[in-house]
């Protein structure tokens, strides 16, 4: 059966009642018989239960939400919840490790890679009062899927307000040599660490995977200045360790002339002990067999003094009863051989 509805609804909008033929329609629209009614609600009924499948992919987590507040977490896989709008499901990747920019941004990658300054984060204060340019990056993960959808709004600019005032206060507590050489590691890691404890005090659900120091230089007025500030320095550590390798070199030769020194004294110590000893003993054994023949002993110690004394010399010395008995003789042979102002004198 069809109707014109179209005549029906021109009727309606005429300003004179309810049309005639209402009473007629609705009459007869009840003794129709509609046997797929209940067919497109069965089919709307399932349709309807369908929608609380989801799946849960391997790098994600499911969170369930019942009537708009959290109700329970699923891990990977097929799952079901009660039908839209009772329960949704929402799944964040817990496994994707997000980048963040501080100080700069990718404008290009390249190549060649093009970057954009943003002085207004990269420039602050160092604890001995210079101003230092820190460009760095922050990775960050989801580790508590619940904390990241509902205790933070803006979740972006949670984290890079806080790297920002993570890095400004780490900095504030270093000089500037520090952060411009070798202090940078340590930088990184203390700025880690305090991001860590900035991001567990929101209950932001994130976890810090690693701040990189990306460029750390002065700024631009006095970067000149600061050159060369560094190439003194690295010319001053030269110079020590030159000195220092002079050092190493000098001090065990000396060391080993001091011993050598040491040792020879210590020998002629212990020679002239030995000998002084010796002399000694031998005195003391003279002395005692003086003692027992004076005139005799006397006598001989004066011969042998005299035959130590007279060895080297050139004359001949005779006693006055041995020399009558002796035939003197020139030795022409010898004078001759000498010069003549010798021979004269």
């Amino acid at each position: 059966m069809s109707w014109d509805w179209d005549k029906l609804k021109e009727r309606q909008t005429q300003g004179g009642g309810p049309p005639p033929q209402v009473d007629e329609i609705i009459k007869k629209f009840k003794q129709l018989k509609l046997p797929g009614v209940s067919i497109i609600i069965a089919i709307v009924v399932v349709g309807w239960l369908l929608t609380g499948i989801y799946i849960v992919e391997p790098d994600e987590v499911g969170v369930v939400k019942r009537f708009g507040k959290m109700a329970y977490t699923v891990g990977p896989g097929p799952h079901y919840h009660l039908p839209i709008p009772i329960e949704t499901a929402l799944t964040p990747k817990v496994t994707k490790v997000r980048r963040l920019e501080i100080g700069f941004r990718t404008v290009s990658a390249g190549p060649p890679a093009r970057y954009k300054d943003v002085p207004v984060e990269s420039l602050m204060l160092t604890g001995d009062e210079n101003i230092v340019d820190i460009k760095f990056i922050v990775q960050y993960m989801i580790h508590d899927a619940a904390a990241y959808l509902f205790n933070i709004a803006h979740r972006e600019k949670t984290v890079r307000d806080a790297s920002e005032a993570a890095i400004r206060e780490i900095s504030g507590k270093n000089k500037i040599d520090e952060i411009l050489t070798v202090g940078k590691h340590r930088i990184q890691e203390d700025t880690k660490a305090l991001l860590q404890q900035i991001l567990d005090k929101y209950k932001s659900g994130f976890k810090v995977v690693a701040v990189q120091l990306q460029d750390v230089h002065p700024p631009a007025q006095v970067v000149d200045a600061f050159k060369d500030v560094a190439s003194a320095k690295e010319d001053k550590i030269k110079y020590i360790n030159e000195a220092k390798g002079y050092r190493n070199d000098i001090l065990p030769k000396a060391k080993g002339k001091a011993s050598q020194v040491v040792n020879a004294a210590m020998g002629y110590q212990a020679s002239k002990v030995k000998h002084s000893k010796g002399d000694a003993n031998r005195f003391l054994a003279m002395l005692k067999e003086y003692s027992k023949a004076k005139e005799v002993t006397r006598k001989r110690l004066y011969l042998e003094t005299m035959e130590k004394i007279m060895e080297r010399a050139n004359k001949i010395v005779i006693e006055d009863d041995l020399s009558k008995n002796l035939v003197p003789v020139l030795p022409m042979s010898r004078l001759l051989s000498l010069p003549e102002e010798k021979r004269r004198n």
